[in-house]
């Protein structure tokens, strides 16, 4: 049996039925706009993004950096993911990075306004990951040529998810 007082802590109220069926109830129009498992109202500034005829959250980049190098300089890395967030039009909020000694790997978030890009390096294999996710104007896609150009990798993997599009 679900706890509908754990399902509560998460943000979903059994006891509640979905805005759309509220506002049925009690008469009021509503603008909905399907991006979920049921009709959701439109809210402004919400940073959804449309493009292409479709609606989503923003738009998820996964990068895998093969034969890349200073990936445990932590300056340059720092100043590549600034270049990156300014590539993309993003708004840069903060940058926290983590150096880990034997190896030299570097971990770490730039939080955005528009969502974040965090990397992690293994410079014993010459490997970086990446995650780029941004909501509104924001153009993650700008930032990849920026990183490819900092980190110089033989071999570059991008793969592209929009987050918050409903099938």
């Amino acid at each position: 049996m679900v706890n509908p007082a754990s399902l509560f802590q998460l943000g979903i109220d059994l006891a509640q039925p979905p805005k759309k069926a509220q506002a049925e109830a009690s008469g009021t129009e509503v603008n909905n706009v399907t991006a979920g498992p049921w009709p959701m109202p439109a809210v402004a500034d919400d940073h959804f993004i449309t493009r292409d005829g479709k609606c989503y959250a923003g738009t998820h980049l996964i990068l895998d950096l093969w034969g890349a190098s200073r990936l445990a300089e932590i300056d340059y890395i720092r100043r590549a993911l600034i270049d990156a967030v300014e590539a993309a039009g993003a708004t840069l909020l903060h940058i926290h990075l983590h150096h880990f000694t034997p190896n030299g790997g570097v971990s770490g978030v730039a939080v955005l306004a528009e969502s974040h890009i965090s990397i992690h390096t293994w410079p014993e294999r010459s490997y970086a990951a990446l995650d780029i996710f941004m909501c509104g104007g924001a153009d993650p896609q700008k930032s990849v040529p920026v990183l490819e150009m900092a980190f110089q990798p033989t071999t570059l993997k991008v793969e592209i998810f929009y987050r918050g599009a409903f099938p």
